[in-house]
This record gives structure tokens, C-alpha cells and sequence, in this order.
């Protein structure tokens, strides 16, 4: 009889076998909303709160959440370590990392490594400023591909099927400058593809810039993003532009030598800079104009 009860609660969930209310719970955790209580998972998952709290209970005991002080639950660091194992993730982390890091130190900015899923792009790697304005990304954190310089780089670069998909659904705002109408979000992406970059401003925290490159695997294909972001009244797009780019160019070369196609001539899709405009790089979005 419980489980009749449970069932009629949980018809409106969007999903109704056991492995997809396992899910639902899961996908109630966001990058702003890492702590949640039983309600709350309930509420965001669409689920009753008894078949909430059962489920929480599992997945407590298995290691994917855990349950803090105040009695409120979190991503656990069983499904890190299966994360882990994610070999899109992995390689690419290991190739990038030390550049990354390079990349990093020279900019003093935010640095982001991203990778598509869906109609999301997710952080693989971050790397946070230890200075005044530290931006909030972290490893895993996912966001809408529209708000992102890297997000913009993915949506810019995939099929077209895919792009009129993520114009028609509604563009989240989270700042005024955040590009929200499809006909201007249609008209950067083809900027984007122009340029062979991203530059945008305070699209989710102000005052930002950050500027953003494509990353190719040894096979020319689109692998990934890369994305600095610093404070717009330092910022110098052209000079960052040509730092990504190098970045870019040097983690296709450490995925080739991942791969065993160290020393092999890259495919000619694989750009070793931005698209240059006469003899240096012109900003597609001059610095304080909105992106």
C-alpha cells in the first residue's frame, strides 16, 4: 500500500523508474545548491518527501552524499573517485593541468577547463585566484552554455541542430549584462566562429572578463575550452587572446603525446592561434561593452 502511495506522489516526477529517482536526486545538487536538506532534495527532484528520504538514505550509505552537522546533504566523495575514472575527464585533465597552471600564474586571473554536456558546459579543472576577486567556478560545477566563455566557444562550434536548440529554450539571466535575447546570443556565436575566439563581459559576475579558445584533440576534432577570467580594469583581452591560444596549441600537443601521435603532423583543423586581423588580434568585445 506504501508503495501505491509513493507512486500516485511521485507521478509529476520527471522520472519514474528506480534508477531515474536515483538520478532526480542526485541532479538536485547545483553549483548553487551544494548543501541541501531532505525538502529541498524533495522539492527540486520532484519527489515525495517519504521516497526522498529513502532513497537519501541509499545513497548516504553508499558514499554518494554525505550528511553534515546542520543535517544537510552533499555531493559525496564516493561519486568523486568514480569521476575520476571518466576518460574524456582524466586525459584531458592530465594534459591540461600543467599548462593550466602555467597559464594561471602568468594571468593572475581564473582559469577553466570545460567540456559539453549537453546543453551545459562542465568544469573538468579550475583553478581559482587567491587575489580580490575570485570567481566562483570549481571543478564540476556545471552552467548554461550561453553565460560562459567557454560555454560560448562549445555552443559556437557545435552542430547547428544542437545551436537552435539551446536558442530556443529560455536564456537564463544572472547579470544585466548577460546575453539573453536569442537574436544577439545568434549573432556572438557567429563571432565566435569568425574569430576563432570568445571574449565576454560580466555575463555572470561583474565586473569580469573573461576571454576564452577552443581546444582540438590530435585528431582536429573539438575537444574542449579554456577560459581566463580577471577583473575588466585589468584586463587585456589582445594579450590573453595569444596567451590561451598558446595553452591551447600545447594541450593538443600533450594529448598527441597521450594518444602516441607525438611527432605526427596535427591536422590542419587544428589552429595553432585565433584567427588574426592584420598584424595583431582585435578584441571581438572591446573591454566595458556589454557582451
Amino acid at each position: 500500500m506504501q508503495e501505491v502511495l509513493e507512486a500516485s506522489a511521485d507521478a509529476g516526477a520527471p522520472r519514474t523508474n528506480a534508477a531515474g529517482r536515483l538520478l532526480a536526486v542526485l541532479d538536485a545538487f547545483g553549483p548553487r545548491s551544494r548543501a541541501l536538506s531532505l525538502s529541498e532534495i524533495s522539492r527540486r527532484s520532484g519527489l515525495s518527501l517519504s521516497t526522498t528520504h529513502r532513497l537519501v538514505h541509499e545513497l548516504l550509505s553508499w558514499g554518494a552524499l554525505e550528511r553534515d552537522a546542520n543535517g544537510r546533504y552533499s555531493i559525496g566523495v564516493r561519486l568523486l573517485e568514480l569521476a575520476a575514472l571518466a576518460p574524456r575527464g582524466l586525459d584531458l585533465r592530465e594534459a591540461a593541468f600543467p599548462v593550466l597552471d602555467d597559464l594561471h600564474h602568468r594571468t593572475r586571473g581564473n582559469v577553466h577547463l570545460g567540456v559539453r554536456n549537453g546543453l551545459e558546459v562542465v568544469y573538468v579543472e579550475a583553478i581559482r585566484a587567491c587575489a580580490t576577486h575570485p570567481t566562483n567556478g570549481r571543478i564540476g560545477d556545471r552552467w548554461p552554455m550561453h553565460a560562459t566563455g567557454t560555454g560560448l566557444i562549445l555552443l559556437a562550434f557545435a552542430d547547428r541542430d544542437l545551436q537552435e536548440e539551446a536558442l530556443q529554450r529560455p536564456l537564463e539571466r544572472f547579470t544585466p549584462l548577460t546575453i539573453t535575447d536569442p537574436a544577439e546570443l545568434r549573432r556572438k556565436l557567429a563571432q565566435v566562429r569568425q574569430s576563432g575566439y570568445a571574449i565576454a563581459v560580466g555575463q555572470i559576475t561583474l565586473p569580469d572578463v573573461v576571454v576564452a579558445v577552443p581546444v582540438y584533440d590530435p585528431f582536429g576534432d573539438l575537444a574542449a575550452a579554456i577560459s581566463v577570467v580577471v577583473e575588466a580594469a585589468r584586463a587585456k583581452p589582445q594579450v590573453l587572446v595569444s596567451m590561451l591560444a598558446d595553452a591551447s596549441g600545447e594541450i593538443t600537443r600533450r594529448l598527441a603525446a597521450q594518444s602516441g601521435r607525438a611527432g605526427q603532423r596535427l591536422p590542419a583543423t587544428v589552429p595553432p592561434r585565433p584567427v588574426a586581423r592584420g598584424r595583431g588580434f582585435t578584441p571581438a568585445v572591446r573591454v566595458g561593452a556589454s557582451a
